[in-house]
């Protein structure tokens, strides 16, 4: 099968991120398709365009097999919320002018993934020219997220927003979501047909976590880092407005007496405002570490107690699920889940850990002291999570799964 895949933030290899649609297309490629991708220039953190892109407006380049065509994004994107907006236009544009005239490669089937939206525009122009079906994957209920955040407030652009989302939607072959609460929201909130929709949530990727929990020593790991003594938990994502790591900080002020160290590791808008909050507050239990390729974040996950999830308090949020909770599971770590929502009944379900409420630091503090003081229940929390994500969210096997559903489209 040929498939072209949309994907503003499709990350280069061992760049930090998610590497859902990496290990999914990588697969593919193994199992004998044609994979072709549309990608930006710029990693999703806004750190500014890759070196090697500069002053450039298409490159060609391949990767595990992948044929990928790196279109341009606007250098604007971090700028603030027009500089986005525009980082999100300036892809659409590219990546549509890149399919026509600089891909030259034969696609039975066109994949957009979402957020940003707006990339579904390119998608949609390009199965129309080509007359092929298209795919649309909502990894997140744009413009739901963006309005609930303060990021997205002025009325025309909603309008506008919600008006291409619909119009997106019907003109989807099929639309993937991933998780149920999603599915849900589209059925019942946005009117789209039950057989239109797929279900190929997040998953864990275990052929890193099983090699190096046979292999890695966890024990000098921890005492490169200072970690001998301490009671860690880890944070892996992004650092942004969605994210409110305040209440990280907060709770570790609150306890600043006992070992726990918070790891987080990631990129964002927040992050420098976040350093030099945490100074202010002569936090000496919280470091912060830069993005680090995958296989790197794997070990700081294993030399945690820990994995926290962490995300804003807001209804949109109820619906999704967080990345790197399926990391910590693969790598039979207990998770502290401060989203509420299908990512608590995630948890709750896995027996894999507990639910904090978000941004509230006194319960996220209470949370921590009592399993600091259970080392069993923080050992069974962990094997629990591993054995829920191996049945339900290994990615290999979700990979089979969609491409047997693509099959089917095409």
């Amino acid at each position: 099968m040929r498939i072209l895949l949309i994907h503003q933030y499709f990350l280069e290899k061992n760049e930090h991120g998610g590497y859902r649609w990496n290990e999914f297309t990588r697969m593919w490629v193994n199992a004998g398709h044609d994979v072709s991708v549309i990608a930006g220039m710029m990693h999703y953190n806004g750190s500014g365009k890759r070196e090697q892109y500069k002053g450039k407006y298409f490159v060609k380049t391949e990767q595990d097999g992948i044929k990928i065509l790196r279109t341009h994004v606007s250098e604007a994107y971090n700028r603030n919320f027009i500089g986005r907006l525009w980082g999100y236009f300036s892809f659409m544009f590219s990546s549509t002018i890149g399919g026509l005239f600089y891909l030259n490669q034969p696609y039975d089937i066109v994949i957009v993934t979402s957020p940003p939206l707006f990339v579904g525009i390119s998608g949609y122009l390009l199965s129309r020219f080509k007359r092929k079906p298209l795919v649309m994957e909502i990894r997140d209920l744009w413009p739901e997220s963006a309005i609930d955040t303060g990021i997205l407030k002025s009325r025309f652009l909603i309008k506008v927003a919600y008006w291409v989302e619909a119009f997106l939607y019907k003109k989807s072959h099929k639309i993937n979501v991933l998780t149920p609460a999603f599915r849900k929201t589209l059925i019942k909130a946005k009117h789209v047909p039950a057989s239109k929709i797929l279900y190929i949530p997040n998953a864990a990727d275990f052929s890193i976590s099983e090699s190096l929990l046979k292999t890695f020593d966890v024990q000098q790991f921890r005492r490169q880092l200072g970690w001998e003594d301490k009671f860690v938990i880890t944070y892996v994502g992004a650092h942004g407005v969605a994210n409110a790591l305040d209440q990280v900080l907060e709770t570790a002020m609150l306890l600043k007496d006992t070992p726990v160290l918070f790891a987080l590791i990631g990129e964002g808008m927040q992050k420098l405002q976040l350093k030099e909050k945490a100074c202010d507050m002569a936090l000496t239990n919280v470091v912060f570490f830069d993005p680090v390729p995958k296989n790197e974040v794997f070990k700081y996950i294993l030399a945690s107690q820990m994995g926290a999830s962490v995300l804003q308090r807001n209804d949109t949020f109820k619906t999704v699920y967080s990345n790197k909770t399926f990391d910590y599971m693969s790598c039979k770590k207990p998770i502290l889940m401060a989203i509420d929502g299908v990512s608590r009944e995630l948890v709750e379900e896995a027996k894999a850990g507990v639910f904090v409420e978000p941004e509230n630091p006194a319960d996220f503090a209470a949370k921590v002291s009592i399993l600091m003081a259970d080392p069993v229940k923080l050992h069974e929390f962990g094997e629990n999570g591993y054995a829920y994500a191996k049945k339900n969210f290994d990615r290999m096997n979700l990979a089979k799964t969609f491409i047997n559903e693509l099959e089917v489209i095409k």
